[in-house]
């Protein structure tokens, strides 16, 4: 039963601060079209540049552009969450701001990737099904790791460790409203989110009257549920539930 009372009282608290937080930050929901405009003009010019033998150090650069666009989406988060507000500055800074600990934990699952591709070759018609099943472990077990990455300070393989024991604490309360919340979002929207960092849903660019509005719609409920996870993370990291439950009774 304190499980239950637990969750709702939860879940109440990080919807009102949720919505006060977009409400306030609106002009979150408009990040996702200045990355798109930003992955093709940086995809097309390292495309167009690096060709040849070059095309090599085209890997390591689009690594750096990656990161750097989910430092910014996630410094963006990070000042909702923290302050309440965002600035010119913010966004201007934020490409900066976490791009190093990001691209840490890049390279921490690229080398993951080259073992797993080692041990594929060894199982041969078995690698698929171990590839599935490793990618929706690691979808559930380091859920938390956006949100980790930016609301705690701590380096890239101290976060991927402490988003594992977070899961293993809060799996119950953070788990059910982010499937509830992706629910929506296909049902919406149609899109199924299977990247740890998103940071904007995809557009098509059928720039029907209809196709727009289903966008703006998917976006602002996107920009939604990352505030929601921000607000919710930062809860249940610096509480448990016996002082949760101590700190209702006052």
């Amino acid at each position: 039963m304190e499980i239950i009372k637990d969750f709702f009282n939860i879940n109440k608290s990080t919807l009102k601060k949720s919505v006060n937080s977009i409400t306030s930050n609106w002009i979150i929901i408009f990040s996702g079209i200045i990355y798109t405009i930003l992955n093709v003009a940086i995809y097309t010019v390292v495309g167009t540049i690096f060709r040849g033998v070059l095309f090599i150090l085209a890997g390591f650069i689009l690594a750096i552009v990656s990161s750097s666009l989910i430092s910014n989406y996630l410094y963006l988060l990070y000042n909702v969450i923290n302050y309440d507000r965002i600035k010119l500055d913010d966004f201007k800074e934020g490409f900066k701001y976490f791009l190093w600990k990001i691209y840490g934990v890049f390279f921490i699952a690229w080398i993951g990737s080259y073992i797993l591709s080692a041990l594929g070759g060894i199982l041969r018609s078995n690698s698929h099904m171990l590839s599935t099943l490793i990618s929706i472990l690691i979808l559930f077990l380091l859920n938390a790791l956006p949100e980790t990455l930016y609301l705690k300070h701590l380096s890239a393989g101290e976060s991927i460790m402490y988003a594992l024991e977070f899961m293993k604490e809060n799996w119950i309360n953070w788990l059910i409203p982010n499937v509830i919340f992706y629910l929506i979002l296909y049902v919406l929207t149609g899109n199924i989110l299977t990247n740890l960092f998103t940071t904007h849903l995809s557009f098509n660019f059928d720039f029907s009257i209809q196709n727009i509005l289903r966008y703006l719609l998917g976006q602002i409920l996107f920009s939604f549920i990352m505030i929601y996870r921000g607000h919710l993370f930062k809860l249940l990291s610096t509480s448990t539930r016996r002082k949760r439950m101590f700190m209702n009774k006052f």
